[in-house]
């Protein structure tokens, strides 16, 4: 034990840690009838410090499921390795690959499991579901979720939501609501960055764009700012 003097009186110093560390990381899903894009910035990040500007936050877990996730790096690295393997594991018992449904509940198991030492991640989780339509699947921390038309977490997801809400939510609008194609989502996923890329310094560089389609998921890469 370490002591100080205080007021003349020697009094122990209290140490504290943590293992947890926010590196960072935007993730975004936007669903339609028939696909869901889903997007995630590459910037790894401490504190003021820019780690690295390439640093991929989302993974590809079957051909029709793209998750995306922001936070402690460590956590996200290990929680998308665990569900690769889970992934795989599924395939060879069931001779199938994993649906887009099954994976959210296995990622919301997956989650509850660890809830007594979370995992440090903020999960967007989009694919397909049986009926070919666009799923988005959104998170907290131990494992509660709901499917939704579109979600944001991580860094810029108070930035974000505004946005989709009204773009993609067309909450308080009076105009009828307009059928969203894929490029209109993948634009305004590419707005929506460039927006919180702006303000929160945990965000920017570039981000990738995973668009699910019944005929596969493409990635594309979009540089934002540097700064």
């Amino acid at each position: 034990m370490i002591y100080c003097s205080v007021d003349g009186k020697e009094r122990p110093i209290g140490h504290r840690f943590s293992p947890y560390e926010f590196n960072g990381g935007t993730a975004l899903g936007i669903s339609g009838d028939n696909f869901a894009v889903v997007a995630c910035d590459t910037r790894l990040a401490e504190g003021y410090k820019i780690l690295s500007r390439d640093v991929s936050k989302a993974v590809q877990l079957s051909s029709s499921c793209v998750l995306g996730t922001g936070g402690c790096f460590t956590d996200v690295a290990t929680l998308h390795k665990v569900l690769g393997m889970r992934a795989d594991e599924y395939q060879h018992e069931h001779d199938d690959e994993i649906s887009a449904p099954a994976m959210a509940q296995l990622l919301s198991t997956t989650l509850y499991y660890r809830r007594f030492f979370p995992y440090y991640a903020f999960n967007v989780l989009a694919g397909l579901d049986a009926e070919g339509k666009g799923a988005v699947y959104t998170y907290d921390a131990v494992g509660s979720f709901e499917r939704v038309g579109y979600a944001c977490q991580g860094a810029g997801q108070k930035l974000i939501i505004p946005l989709l809400d009204n773009l993609v939510g067309w909450k308080h609008r009076p105009a009828p609501k307009p059928q969203m194609s894929v490029g209109d989502a993948v634009e305004l996923a590419k707005e929506a960055f460039v927006t919180a890329g702006e303000r929160d310094i945990y965000t920017g560089d570039a981000i990738e764009i995973f668009v699910i389609e019944a005929s596969g998921i493409t990635r594309q890469t979009f540089e934002l700012k540097k700064d």
